[in-house]
């Protein structure tokens, strides 16, 4: 779904601050925590960057 929401906001002028921002404001813990999860792997740039942003406040390992 991060995928989706990064190619969808791709022409936003700060898509990965738009995607880290939508993440915070609407998904549960347990998306975050599953898309913390993914470690990166099949991950847009964007949406990548985006978890990377938010790993620190979520305890998550930051994306790679």
């Amino acid at each position: 779904m991060v995928n989706q929401i990064a190619r969808n906001l791709a022409l936003d002028p700060d898509p990965v601050g738009t995607v880290a921002q939508h993440i915070q404001d609407f998904w549960t813990p347990r998306m975050k925590h599953m898309a913390f999860a993914l470690d990166g792997a099949g991950l847009d740039p964007v949406a990548r960057e985006a978890l990377a942003r938010l790993a620190g406040q979520y305890g998550a390992a930051a994306a790679s």
